[in-house]
């Protein structure tokens, strides 16, 4: 497997952890140019890679693993299913479903599923988070990980019901 990829996207984590203790705080600011552009092979923003930096160094988390892991998902379907196309939509924030809006009872799925559609293709507004500490309170509630409510994501397609079902039944098995 080559993991050369996986080792630069790990560099320029590390980079940018250090620029933000340098207060460099802004994806424009933590990043240079060939880096932006090695992210935007892999269907990543520098934005989305700040965002995990600038969590981590606040919150304790996404760590590492969990923002590599995602980024891993979002490569597979960037490559192999939009052919490393961006699609040049964005997303905007007032189509997505409110925090409250829920589904069978469960508040903040809706919003989640969409917002893991978004990232997969690529459409996150630079001021939505996949990955977000709402989505880590939620996702840890049902006995979920960021990285396996993408994956679920990707693999139910457009069914809604297959993403619910399979987030009740994690829900009550853990």
């Amino acid at each position: 497997m080559n993991t050369g990829w996986e080792e630069e996207f790990r560099s320029i984590y590390q980079r940018g952890v250090s620029a933000w203790k340098e207060g460099r705080r802004t994806a424009a600011t933590m990043f240079q140019k060939p880096e932006v552009a090695f992210l935007a092979g892999l269907g990543c923003t520098a934005q989305e890679l700040f965002d995990f930096v600038d969590d981590a160094q606040r919150y304790g988390e996404p760590d590492f693993t969990t923002a590599l892991a995602i980024a891993e998902i979002r490569r597979d379907y960037f490559l192999k299913v939009l052919d490393g196309k961006w699609t040049g939509h964005t997303v905007r924030m007032a189509d997505l479903p409110a925090k409250t809006a829920e589904v069978d009872g469960i508040a903040w799925l809706p919003r989640l599923i969409e917002k893991a559609r978004a990232k997969l293709r690529g459409e996150m507004p630079d001021d939505l988070m996949y990955c977000c500490g709402g989505d880590r309170a939620f996702l840890e509630r049902v006995h979920l990980t960021a990285p396996e409510f993408l994956k679920l994501t990707w693999e139910s397609g457009a069914d809604d019901r297959t993403i619910i079902e399979a987030v009740k039944k994690a829900a009550r098995h853990k």
